[in-house]
């Protein structure tokens, strides 16, 4: 589903990179397509992204439909998945990727600093400046004493696991610094 979806929000940025070549209407129309039906097959009864269309768990992967353009960071899907990932997938401002059974969170693996990141540029893109803030510093504080990060963080034992530099993570540091300061 997030791959599915995360297609329309190519298609919308292409689309707005070259209006002039007559192409723009028709990857916007695509995107739309790809949208709506994404909605009719994996949309959860209650209003957030679900995983598949036969997987109804939330997955904070799915925050990427709005942090990638796929559709609004407003539009009431976007902020019932936020909503569902911070009520499901969350520990101290910790993100979990998904449920990967029916342990607790933290038993299976660690928190993804990659995903806490993204609460933060979700929070900020619902108008939520403070809350993203918060998520902000709660992750970019999970690095060790050379400020680097890695994959995971055990919110129980405060340590980072996983694999070590993390370059998504500090990738998302970066994109996250930049938006919540008003930046590009």
């Amino acid at each position: 589903m997030t791959a599915t979806i995360s297609a329309s929000g190519g298609l919308r940025a292409i689309s707005a990179q070259a209006p002039a070549r007559g192409r723009a209407g028709r990857w916007l129309a695509a995107a739309d397509t790809i949208v709506a039906a994404t909605s009719r097959r994996a949309l959860h009864r209650s209003g957030y992204w679900q995983r598949s269309p036969d997987d109804p768990r939330v997955d904070a992967a799915l925050l990427l439909a709005a942090l990638r353009g796929a559709v609004q960071g407003d539009d009431p899907r976007s902020v019932a998945t936020c909503a569902a990932v911070e009520r499901e997938l969350t520990d101290e401002l910790y993100c979990y990727r998904y449920r990967p059974d029916e342990r607790g969170l933290g038993e299976a693996e660690g928190a993804f600093v990659l995903c806490g990141f993204w609460m933060a540029l979700a929070l900020e893109q619902q108008q939520r400046p403070l809350r993203a803030a918060r998520w902000f510093e709660r992750n970019r504080a999970a690095c060790g004493p050379p400020g680097l990060l890695s994959e995971e963080f055990d919110v129980t034992q405060r340590q980072m696991r996983g694999n070590l530099p993390q370059a998504f993570a500090h990738a998302l540091l970066l994109e996250c610094a930049a938006t919540l300061r008003g930046g590009p």
